[in-house]
């Protein structure tokens, strides 16, 4: 049987190529990706309280972050190397880092 090449069937591939190269990469760019993954979770929990405390508006907080975030994303679209360099990848993973804080702090509130 023939096996076809669709979209979902290459979205499968890029994944496994990346879980793999995050799996087997060297130790400096895999503990580089933790620790800027924990780094990300610490300045988005204590940073967004801060700018909240400072601004005392909350909209405005969340519009700055948001700002931030799409302006990182846009950046890191311009990037073609493969694999990433390490300070793209340390940015990426802060980016990701601070989503998953505020997120995980939004269903803590929420609870």
């Amino acid at each position: 049987m023939t096996t076809h090449l669709t979209r979902y069937e290459q979205f499968q591939r890029r994944i496994g190529v990346q879980l793999t190269r995050a799996l087997t990469g060297s130790w400096r760019r895999r503990s580089l990706g933790v620790l800027s993954l924990l780094l990300g979770f610490m300045l988005g929990s204590n940073f967004t309280m801060y700018w909240f405390e400072a601004v005392g508006q909350r909209p405005v907080v969340v519009f700055l972050m948001v700002v931030v975030i799409e302006l990182l994303i846009r950046a890191r679209s311009y990037v073609k190397q493969e694999p990433w360099p390490l300070g793209w990848l340390a940015l990426d993973n802060i980016r990701i880092g601070c989503v998953f804080s505020v997120v995980f702090e939004a269903f803590k509130l929420g609870s």
